[in-house]
């Protein structure tokens, strides 16, 4: 406290609990609601990705009409770490917003054919991209008999077709983020929950026989407690696994042991799990959405402190005035 004020700081903290390239379970600590619940906004609608924008059909000969293939292009994933380098194509002045050069986007062309009587899937690995950096999530090479790989390795079907028929065209993929259209965010779902504060009282605990023990564990309907073998005591086995449902509260009170368990959700502490589409790895998801987040509570102190100066001018302006200057 300096000068009679209240400070209201805090130092959030955050713990790795498991990490993959699409999969994130973190520990967010000493912070309230507000922090955690916009930093999951943040990851799912403001951290930018790239994808397909525009779709340029020089031919189509499949049963799919142009529309319908033009919105499957756009809601293909593609690679996107270079996303927070490039531009907007509305603010790029390389171009003049048109959207097309390097510092704004990507060009993909596809050109495929059926040839043979058998029908021939054409997916996102058909893809041609102008940047390396930046194509389909599912780079397996294409196969010369596409049956020597799973189903889901075979990349993101975008239209089958038949002997004759073909589509050819050119696709533009451009920056943008979730808030815009879903197809630019990259995150598959993003939840966080209260971390539960679990204790049990043990004095009436034993006031109950084993079978009335079995039957208040089992009365939750996910696994958070357990009767050790032996002691036959109850103890919590995850925590976690409480959905707030109140159910073994609700049990304890029909058995007439009301206080039996007490269950608390820590209001600074916070279970965050994070699966992206892959267009970018979870974790640099979250780096990303931190310095969003940065971002723009930089542009409200800038904006504050505008207006605060314009507040000083306005009143040096009357005093002057006031003063026949």
């Amino acid at each position: 406290m300096e000068g009679g004020q209240i400070s209201y700081q805090r130092f959030p903290n955050v713990r790795i609990r498991e990490m993959k390239d699409d999969y994130m379970k973190f520990e967010l600590k000493n912070t309230d609601a507000s922090i955690a619940n916009a930093l999951r906004r943040v990851m799912i609608a403001e951290v930018p990705t790239i994808a397909i924008d525009l779709v340029e059909i020089e031919s189509n000969s499949s049963v799919l009409n142009d529309e319908f293939i033009a919105h499957r292009l756009g809601l293909i994933p593609l690679s996107s770490e270079r996303a927070m380098e490039m531009r907007f194509s509305r603010d790029c002045d390389a171009c003049d917003g048109d959207g097309q050069c390097d510092y704004c986007s990507v060009e993909f062309v596809l050109n495929v054919k059926c040839e043979g009587d058998q029908t021939l899937d054409v997916t996102s690995f058909d893809l041609m991209s102008s940047d390396d950096r930046v194509v389909p999530v599912d780079t397996v090479p294409r196969a010369t008999d596409m049956n020597d790989y799973e189903a889901e390795q075979r990349g993101i079907i975008i239209v089958k077709l038949r002997r004759g028929q073909e589509l050819k065209l050119r696709a533009i993929a451009r920056k943008g983020i979730g808030k815009d259209h879903a197809k630019w965010s990259p995150a598959a779902t993003v939840t966080f929950m209260y971390e539960p504060d679990i204790h049990i009282n043990e004095n009436l605990m034993e006031t109950l026989t084993l079978e009335e023990k079995q039957e208040w564990v089992d009365s939750s309907p996910t696994r958070v407690f357990k009767i050790e073998e032996g002691t036959h005591q109850v103890v919590v086995h995850d925590a976690e696994a409480y959905t707030y449902d109140e159910e073994v509260i609700k049990k304890a009170e029909s058995m007439g042991k009301p206080g039996l368990v007490s269950i608390i959700a820590k209001e600074d502490s916070f279970i965050f799990t994070v699966e992206s589409t892959g267009a970018v790895k979870a974790s640099q998801m979250l780096i990303n959405a931190i310095d969003v987040l940065k971002q723009k509570l930089d542009a409200v102190r800038l904006s504050l402190d505008t207006e605060e100066g314009d507040e000083q001018f306005g009143e040096l302006g009357a005093h002057m005035r006031g003063g026949g200057l």
